[in-house]
């Protein structure tokens, strides 16, 4: 769901892009997901991400106050169990890695655009979600000088004019079954005989 989530951002992104910046060729997209750490490589850069705004993921955490406790799901016939789903916050990196620096600064200026005009996507309100992705909800994440220095030490590159955004409530739920059981649908009792002790 990771994967799905990622290119549904940038299918919507690059709709967007395409009409904030009309004039180029609508089959290249504006934005990639990719690995923004292959930009600076010197001896060979991968040219998918050259000259293109690219989304990279960053981190990956549970979270753990959406996550549900119970370990099964009554029906209206018998009880099933199974682990509960796991919740997900995806930290993503949207760098934009052209030649001009005015147009780095336009793109990431309609990449904020986007979120702040559209920032929750559901399937119902965006079909090209998949079904089994129930919410995602994109919230700009802010970081600190240090932590902007520390992470782009980490991606072994030159700055570039990026953004930092969260993903909330992703769910992953491989919904497989542990076992399943009835419900007790009467009791029956037993009377026992007692003898009087003599």
């Amino acid at each position: 769901m990771i994967n799905e989530s990622l290119q549904f951002l940038a299918e919507e992104l690059n709709k967007y892009l395409n009409v904030k910046l009309p004039g180029a060729d609508v089959n290249q997209p504006r934005l990639v997901v990719g690995n923004i750490s292959l930009a600076s490589e010197s001896t060979a850069p991968d040219p998918d991400v050259k000259n293109r705004a690219v989304l990279s993921l960053i981190n990956i955490e549970e979270d753990r106050i959406l996550k549900q406790q119970e370990n099964y799901i009554k029906t209206s016939t018998k009880t099933v169990y199974k682990s509960p789903p796991i919740c997900l916050n995806l930290f993503i990196l949207f760098s934009v890695n052209r030649k001009k620096y005015d147009e780095c600064l336009s793109f990431l200026s309609y990449i904020m655009q986007f979120f702040q005009y559209e920032n929750v996507f559901t399937p119902i309100t965006h079909p090209g979600l998949n079904s089994k992705i129930k919410k995602l909800i994109v919230d700009l994440h802010n970081l600190s000088f240090e932590q902007s220095n520390h992470l782009w030490s980490i991606l072994g590159g030159k700055y570039l004019p990026s953004v930092m955004y969260k993903v909330r409530q992703l769910t992953i739920d491989e919904d497989a079954t542990i076992s399943e059981s009835g419900f007790i649908k009467e009791i029956q009792l037993n009377e026992v005989l007692k003898l009087p002790v003599s």
